[in-house]
């Protein structure tokens, strides 16, 4: 028979488990050390074989028309990939692309593509950089296409002499006899814009390698000798996990809050090379896990991990962070397809949401060694707007779903209350694609052609002494309106 006081001791001691304090303060003024964010913070990468089928979806004007919205400016394109390196320009062709594939869920090994593809990239409202074909050697063919792009483009911002090359095999025709290596491939990029400059300008983006520290935009610099005055962009590629060869992937390791502080901070070092430089620095292609999403890239838990992956990206120097949108009807992780808009898209729109535009500094109010990820932004005249509160405890859905009281301090009292916007889903797990409800404001969601459906509800809380207390579940976040 129970006793009546064990009992009430297990459900004491199981509702303090599920129910945490924090508190952050928000600071009146921006910190001197907070940096200004670019309004093309989250841009997108678009694979080359795929982009002509990219700009015949309804889905891609709708979503890049939210994040120009959202940020008051139209997010930066980069079109390229592996699929870059197997491309020739062929000017007679007479569409964008043409390749053979055995299944409509493969990535062609060799491609051609003509004039129309420019003219489709003209139609990218942002910044565009093009992808070029620097592995089969062959300057000729890569310039032709290039000349095609500057004339085609008017707002061409760059181009990229290959892709990823610390994986070009040992036969590929840009290797020397004397084999491939970072200080190889240095040399290459150098005599390749030195070739190609005086026809095109100082438009190159340099680096595009992953597999850091080994390649890295820091050792590529002086390797650049005077060629580094025709690179106007670095790029870094970075996947924080993979599924390659057999390899697992791990959703509470990818949203852990202190996970993503360490991974990104790596980066730093790199932005810090660039802009020693006069450049800026980018992430000009990311996303969650390699190839495609590895299991981990269509959930609500991935949603949650771009919000924080953005804004650490951006406090660590990153200018710009590019995420991949590859084979259309076969990327998990893509924002969206030809039928859904995925989990992933609702938090590239909630970060833009946050950040806005009228945000002229960005904080972070943890110490990034917990769960719980903090942060604020600023107005041009200092004043704190809003603030981002983002639970990264991993939930799974099942048990009892843990919630946290963050209390703020620091806030303004105008009102007596803060708004609160709440971006939400049964747990960690859910997937659009299997029919769960991921929202925003309880009733913001998009169709699958991006288009929104619903009106989200902004909650309040009450502000006294210049102090709230929001409830923050795990694998949920948050963004108060100051």
């Amino acid at each position: 028979m129970w006793n009546p006081v064990a009992v009430r001791l297990i459900w004491t001691l199981v509702l303090v488990a599920s129910l945490t304090c924090s508190g952050f303060v928000v600071p009146s003024t921006a910190p001197a050390s907070a940096p200004t964010v670019d309004l093309r913070v989250l841009s997108l990468s678009l694979e080359f074989f795929a982009f002509p089928g990219y700009m015949q979806l309804t889905s891609t004007t709708n979503c890049l028309a939210h994040l120009a919205s959202l940020r008051g400016t139209p997010p930066a394109v980069r079109i390229g990939g592996t699929t870059q390196d197997r491309a020739t320009y062929d000017p007679s062709l007479t569409a964008g692309v043409n390749y053979t594939v055995a299944s409509s869920a493969d990535a062609p090994d060799s491609l051609t593509y003509g004039p129309p593809f420019f003219t489709l990239a003209a139609q990218l409202q942002g910044p565009v950089t093009i992808g070029l074909n620097r592995q089969l050697n062959n300057q000729t063919n890569t310039l032709l296409a290039a000349k095609q792009a500057e004339k085609s483009v008017p707002n061409l911002l760059a181009f990229e002499l290959g892709n990823e090359p610390e994986f070009y095999a040992s036969g590929s025709p840009i290797i020397p006899p004397s084999g491939w290596s970072p200080a190889a491939d240095g040399a290459s990029q150098q005599a390749w814009q030195t070739a190609l400059a005086p026809s095109l300008g100082q438009v190159f983006q340099a680096a595009v390698y992953l597999q850091f520290p080994t390649w890295s935009t820091a050792g590529l610099i002086p390797r650049l000798g005077p060629a580094i005055n025709h690179t106007k962009t670095f790029s870094g590629h970075s996947y924080p996990q993979s599924a390659c060869g057999g390899a697992s992937t791990n959703l509470q390791s990818l949203m852990s809050h202190s996970g993503i502080v360490s991974y990104t901070s790596q980066y730093k070092s790199e932005a810090a090379a660039a802009h020693a430089q006069g450049k800026p620095y980018f992430l000009g292609e990311t996303n969650s896990g390699r190839p495609g999403g590895g299991g981990i890239s269509p959930t609500f838990g991935a949603a949650l991990w771009i919000v924080d992956y953005v804004l650490q990206g951006a406090l660590n120097g990153i200018d710009r962070l590019y995420f991949h949108q590859g084979t259309i009807g076969n990327c998990q992780y893509c924002f969206w397809g030809r039928f859904t808009t995925g989990a992933p898209w609702y938090g590239a729109y909630f970060v833009s949401q946050f950040l806005g535009t009228d945000s002229a500094a960005l904080a972070a109010l943890d110490d990034g060694t917990g769960g719980l990820a903090a942060y604020a932004v600023f107005s041009a005249a200092g004043a704190p707007l809003r603030v981002l509160v983002l639970n990264s405890a991993y939930y799974n859905g099942t048990g009892t779903r843990a919630v946290s009281h963050v209390a703020l301090q620091g806030l303004p009292d105008a009102g007596g209350t803060v708004r609160v916007l709440r971006l939400t889903a049964p747990s960690a797990v859910a997937r659009v694609d299997e029919g769960a409800a991921v929202t925003i404001g309880g009733g913001l969601t998009f169709a699958g052609d991006c288009s929104g459906v619903g009106t989200p509800a902004l909650e309040s809380v009450p502000v006294q002494g210049g102090a709230a207390t929001v409830a923050v579940n795990a694998s949920e976040a948050v963004i108060l309106y100051l």
